[in-house]
């Protein structure tokens, strides 16, 4: 059983800077051999892709609306990623969700098993 716990949420000036914490655990699980995505959910509006990152070279693979002001990292000893997110706009306001999968396409929502429970991230303007 895998446990994805995130954390780092809160509310900030448009502008301003948040980094996320997904934390991971279950029995021999290790984020070294899976790879992590971020993804939101505003409200009404679908599930969407925000980034991730393979275990097999490290790839990143980021939304175009985030690109340049978001990174996505893993330390895979502290079993934890992370989601740096910089230049914050109203419209990056979501429940911000880790998910994790052995193997797939990077920015496929539908490939990912397992989930957090979410953190919300709310953006002021």
């Amino acid at each position: 059983q895998v446990q994805l716990v995130e954390s780092g949420g809160g509310l900030v000036q448009a502008g301003g800077s948040l980094r996320l914490s997904c934390a991971a655990s279950g029995q021999f699980f290790t984020i070294g051999i899976y790879q992590m995505g971020w993804f939101r959910q505003a409200p009404g509006k679908e599930r969407e892709f925000v980034a991730a990152i393979s275990w097999r070279d490290g790839t990143t693979d980021y939304a175009d609306s985030v690109k340049g002001r978001f990174t996505i990292s893993r330390d895979n000893p502290l079993n934890t990623v992370y989601l740096q997110m910089n230049s914050l706009k109203p419209e990056d306001t979501a429940l911000y969700y880790c998910a994790a999968v052995r193997w797939g396409t990077l920015s496929d929502r539908k490939g990912y098993g397992n989930w957090g429970q979410g953190t919300q991230v709310t953006v002021s303007s």
